[in-house]
C-alpha cells in the first residue's frame, strides 16, 4: 500500500509541480502580454501625439495655404483688373496712334499744298524765305487795295455823274413823251356816234383814254367846215357824252352821227 501511496504522492507532487509550472508559464505569458500591451499603448499614445502634432502642422500648413490662396486670388483679381486697364490703355493708344496717323496724313497733305503754293510763288521761295515773300505779298496787297479804293472813289463819282445824266435824260425823255402826247392830242379828233336832239347831247367815240377832260372844249366839223361846239358832261374811258352848244350852231344846222370832233384849243407844249 505504501508504495502505491508513494507513487500517488509522487504523481500528485509531479502534477502539482506541473500545474505550478504551467501557471508560472501562463503568468509569464500574461505578464509579457501586459508589458507588450502597455508598450503598445505607450507607442500608440506616442504615435497619437506625433499624429496630433502632424495634424496641427498640416492644419497650420492648410491655413497658410488658404491664406496664400486668398493672396493669390487677390493677386489674380488685381492682375485681371490691371490687364483690363492695360487693354483699355492699349485701345486708347491704338486710337491715339490712328488719330496721329490721320493728323500725319493731313500734315503731309498740307505740306504738299504748301509746296505747291511755294512753287506757284516762284522757284526761289522756300520755307525760310516764305515770311519775306508773305510780307512782299502783303505790301503788294495793300498797294492794290489803295489803288482799288481810289478806283472805287472814281467809280462812285462816275456813277453819281451817270445817275445825274440818267436823271436828266429821263427828264428830257419824259418831257419829249409829254410833248409828243400833247402834240398827239392837238391833232386828235373823234367821231360823233349818236345824237339826241331832244335832250341836246351827243355821244363821242373817244373818252379819257384819248385825253378828254371836263374842261376840254370841242369843236364839231363836217366836210372840213366848223359847224358848232360841244362841252363834255360825262367822260368814260372810251366814250364821252357832251352837251350841244346850241348858240354855236349855224342856222338850220343839226349835228348828226359821223360829224368829227376836234380840240377847240391846242394843248400848250
Amino acid at each position: 500500500m505504501k508504495p502505491i501511496l508513494y507513487i500517488v504522492a509522487i504523481v500528485a507532487a509531479c502534477g502539482a509541480a506541473f500545474l505550478s509550472f504551467a501557471q508560472s508559464q501562463k503568468f509569464k505569458a500574461l505578464e509579457a502580454d501586459r508589458i507588450e500591451t502597455i508598450a503598445t499603448k505607450k507607442q500608440t499614445l506616442l504615435d497619437a501625439d506625433v499624429a496630433d502634432t502632424e495634424i496641427k502642422k498640416e492644419k497650420a500648413l492648410l491655413a497658410a495655404s488658404e491664406e496664400k490662396k486668398e493672396l493669390l486670388t487677390q493677386s489674380v483679381s488685381s492682375l485681371t483688373s490691371a490687364g483690363s486697364a492695360f487693354t483699355k490703355d492699349l485701345d486708347k493708344l491704338n486710337d491715339d496712334l490712328k488719330g496721329q496717323d490721320e493728323e500725319f496724313a493731313q500734315l503731309k497733305k498740307a505740306l504738299a499744298e504748301v509746296n505747291t503754293i511755294l512753287s506757284a510763288l516762284g522757284g526761289d521761295v522756300t520755307l525760310d524765305t516764305l515770311p519775306e515773300k508773305i510780307q512782299q505779298i502783303e505790301d503788294d496787297k495793300k498797294a492794290k487795295q489803295t489803288k482799288l479804293e481810289e478806283l472805287e472813289v472814281l467809280v462812285g463819282g462816275a456813277e453819281k455823274s451817270l445817275a445825274t445824266s440818267r436823271a436828266e435824260l429821263d427828264r428830257l425823255s419824259k418831257r419829249m413823251v409829254e410833248r409828243s402826247s400833247r402834240i398827239g392830242r392837238n391833232s386828235m379828233d373823234a367821231v360823233i356816234t349818236a345824237v339826241n336832239q331832244d335832250w341836246g347831247f351827243v355821244v363821242i367815240g373817244a373818252g379819257s383814254n384819248s385825253g378828254f377832260t371836263p374842261q376840254t372844249e370841242l369843236l364839231v366839223e363836217r366836210d372840213g367846215r366848223r359847224i358848232g361846239r360841244v362841252r363834255p358832261s360825262a367822260i368814260e374811258p372810251t366814250q364821252t357824252i357832251a352837251e350841244i352848244d346850241l348858240e354855236s350852231l349855224a342856222s338850220g344846222v343839226r349835228l348828226q352821227p359821223g360829224d368829227r370832233v376836234i380840240l377847240a384849243q391846242p394843248v400848250a407844249n
